[in-house]
C-alpha cells in the first residue's frame, strides 16, 4: 500500500538551467519502491498548483548500513509545479504519496536488458539498472537528448557496469540524430537466438519508434508511459490510455493503476499522438 508523508528536502542538485535532482527523506517509500514505480508530489502548500505531480522514483537513498532512507526525483522545469520543485530548498517539506503504479518486470540472465531513454525518460531506469545488475543481468543503456549538455546523470550507470550508447540531435555527443538509430543498428547485429528485453521511457514518438523496432525484430518491449495524472490512484480518470486486451478488443485503462509500465504491443499508439 502507498504511504502519504511530508518528506523533507535533503538536497536540491541543479543539473542545468532547467533540470535538477531533488532528494527527499522518505524511508517508508524508499523501502517499498520497486523499479518503474512513481510518487505524486505537491511541490508547495496552497492551491497553485492544486494537484500533485507524478515523478518516477529516480534513485533510492540508503544509509551506510544499507537501510533505505529516502528517494530522489529527476525534474525538468516546465510549468508551475515543476518550477516550484526546481526552487525547493533543503528543509522544505513536500507532500509525497507513493510508491504507486505497476513496476517493471526485472529479467534474469541469460536475458539481456536494453534500456532506451529520452530526456527525463531516464528517471525510471536508475533503479531498474541497479536491480538488473544486482541479478547479474547484462544491461545496456541507450540514452538520447537534444544536446550533450542534456545527457544528465549518465555517470551513475558506469559503476553498475552498464554499457552506454548515446545519441544527440545536434551531434555534440554520440550518434547524430535520434536514439532509435543506434538501437536499430544494435538490433540488426543481434544473433537471432539472443534473448533481449527492451524497456523504454521518454517522448511518445520515441517510444513508438522503439516499439516498432522491437516488433520488427520480434523482441518484447515494456514502456513506461508519461501520461498526465491528477491523483495517481485511479480516481480522476485523467490518465486513461487505449490498449488492446487479451481478447483482441480495444478498451481504456487508467495508466496510473494499470501502468505506467505496459507491454508495448498492447498500446494503441495512434491514440497517444506523437509528442
Amino acid at each position: 500500500m502507498p504511504v502519504d508523508v511530508l518528506a523533507e528536502v535533503l538536497d536540491n542538485a541543479r543539473l542545468s538551467d532547467d533540470y535538477n535532482v531533488v532528494s527527499l527523506a522518505a524511508p517508508e517509500i524508499a523501502r517499498l519502491a520497486r523499479p518503474g514505480q512513481f510518487v505524486m508530489v505537491k511541490p508547495a502548500a496552497g492551491l497553485d498548483p492544486l494537484l500533485r505531480r507524478p515523478f518516477s522514483v529516480f534513485e533510492v537513498l540508503c544509509a551506510p548500513d544499507g537501510t533505505p532512507r529516502g528517494i530522489t526525483i529527476l525534474n525538468k522545469r516546465v510549468g508551475v509545479g515543476t518550477s516550484l520543485l526546481f526552487a525547493a530548498r533543503p528543509g522544505d517539506r513536500l507532500a509525497c504519496l507513493g510508491p504507486l503504479g505497476t513496476p517493471f518486470d526485472v529479467v534474469d540472465p541469460p536475458t539481456h536488458a536494453w534500456l532506451v531513454a529520452g530526456g527525463v525518460g531516464l528517471a525510471p531506469f536508475a533503479t531498474l539498472a541497479a536491480a538488473l545488475t544486482a541479478r547479474g543481468t547484462p544491461t545496456t543503456l541507450f540514452y538520447g537528448a537534444r544536446r550533450a549538455t542534456d545527457l544528465h546523470r549518465i555517470e551513475i550507470f558506469e559503476p553498475l557496469g552498464v554499457r552506454t550508447l548515446v545519441a544527440t540531435e545536434d551531434g555534440s555527443r554520440g550518434d547524430h540524430g535520434f536514439i532509435s538509430a543506434p538501437l536499430a543498428r544494435e538490433l540488426d547485429r543481434l544473433d537471432r537466438g539472443a534473448d533481449v528485453r527492451l524497456y523504454a521511457c521518454g517522448p511518445t514518438a520515441m517510444m513508438r519508434a522503439v516499439a516498432s523496432l522491437a516488433a520488427r525484430h520480434d523482441r518484447r518491449c515494456d514502456v513506461s508511459l508519461e501520461q498526465t495524472m491528477g491523483c495517481g490512484m485511479g480516481g480522476c480518470y485523467s490518465c486513461v490510455v487505449r490498449v488492446r486486451g487479451d481478447d483482441g478488443h480495444a478498451h481504456f485503462v487508467r495508466s496510473c493503476v494499470a501502468g505506467p509500465v505496459f507491454d508495448a504491443r498492447a498500446i494503441l499508439w495512434d491514440d497517444l499522438g506523437g509528442h
